[in-house]
């Protein structure tokens, strides 16, 4: 069955297309236009399957209702829990969100930010994939409503609006917990080298072990938010002669990488091995050990970064950087040495 048209519907109710429109849009009333016809025309739309698009009403009203977010991976549990949070948060201040999947790929991200301007969404909610920013400069220079969340830029220039997680002081508190378990030989098995989230575990990782006089056992390696990156990284560091005793893994997919291949190693965690992890995941809990982990404040970046896009869209014009501070979460898979 062909679509209905505003056309369509207006001759079979009897009445002008403006009439329809003016139905339609709720402005029956402040036109005066008759019950009897307006009852016409809810009934001719109730039996038709006419859907009214979203872009040309956007439009004519100057907003949507929707807003953009882009994620590096809906496949990656940390970014699927924040587009369930944002999803039900927008819906609660009465916007539909439109996801899109990056695949950690700044063409793709630029695509995706360009798709979402074509769209006439109100705001764009962002988690970066890379140092680019050109194409995040585009949307403030359209002076579309923009805030980044979880990754962030740390060029200085005054107007990035940003909700992230203290990822330093998340570094720190995973190596001081394994130190004190009386760990030396720690590796750091990290993301991509890009993500500001990376960068700043990496210092917080290496700061903590100058601090305690560990500048020898400083292994840094690993390239990707991956099972994939996990898994090689640590067969390489098992395999020398020097092997750590401990792993800090800067994502929860790296962890996994790290559990098979200590598995297939021969060892145990923690027996052999202690584990540390960035990101909670509902699975730590029921693994065998329980993964010890550094939580992220998910719904609570979430939340802020919906609240402060809204007050963006009402015309705000505050630039807030704010870094909520993380959790450490003891489990069963760091065992000490001491």
């Amino acid at each position: 069955m062909a679509s209905d048209t505003l056309a369509s519907i207006a001759e079979r109710a009897q009445c002008s297309v403006s009439t329809v429109s003016r139905v339609l849009s709720g402005k029956a009333e402040k036109y005066r236009i008759s019950e009897a016809t307006v009852s016409r025309i809810r009934a001719e739309v109730e039996k038709s399957n006419y859907t009214p698009s979203l872009i040309a009403k956007g439009l004519r009203a100057g907003k949507t209702d929707t807003i953009g977010l882009l994620i590096p991976g809906v496949d990656d549990t940390f970014f699927s829990g924040i587009a369930s949070c944002i999803i039900a948060e927008a819906k609660r201040h009465g916007y539909t969100a439109i996801v899109v999947d990056t695949q950690e790929n700044e063409r793709n991200e630029e695509d995706g930010l360009s798709t979402l301007m074509g769209r006439k969404v109100d705001g764009i909610l962002a988690v970066p994939c890379g140092r680019e920013t050109k194409a995040f400069e585009r949307i403030l220079a359209a002076d579309l409503p923009l805030v980044i969340l979880d990754r962030y830029f740390e060029e200085d220039k005054g107007d990035w609006t940003f909700v992230t997680t203290d990822n330093y002081r998340g570094a720190v508190m995973a190596v001081e917990h394994l130190i004190e378990y009386g760990h030396r030989k720690i590796a750091c098995i990290q993301g991509s080298p890009d993500a500001t989230t990376c960068r700043q575990r990496v210092r917080g990782y290496a700061d903590t072990m100058k601090k305690h006089g560990l500048e020898e056992h400083i292994r840094i390696s690993g390239d990707a938010f991956s099972i994939e990156n996990g898994y090689v990284e640590t067969n390489l560091a098992l395999s020398g002669e020097d092997a750590p005793t401990a792993f800090l893994t800067l994502s929860n997919r790296i962890l996994l990488g790290v559990v098979k291949a200590v598995k297939e190693s021969g060892r145990s965690i923690p027996e052999d091995l202690s584990l540390i992890s960035f990101d909670d995941n509902l699975l730590f809990n029921y693994m065998t050990p329980r993964i010890t982990c550094i939580a992220q404040p998910v719904q609570e970046i979430s939340l802020m970064a919906v609240n402060l896009l809204m007050k963006k869209i009402a015309g705000e014009r505050n630039v807030s950087r704010l870094f909520l501070p993380p959790d450490i979460i003891v489990r069963d898979s760091v065992r000490s040495i001491l």
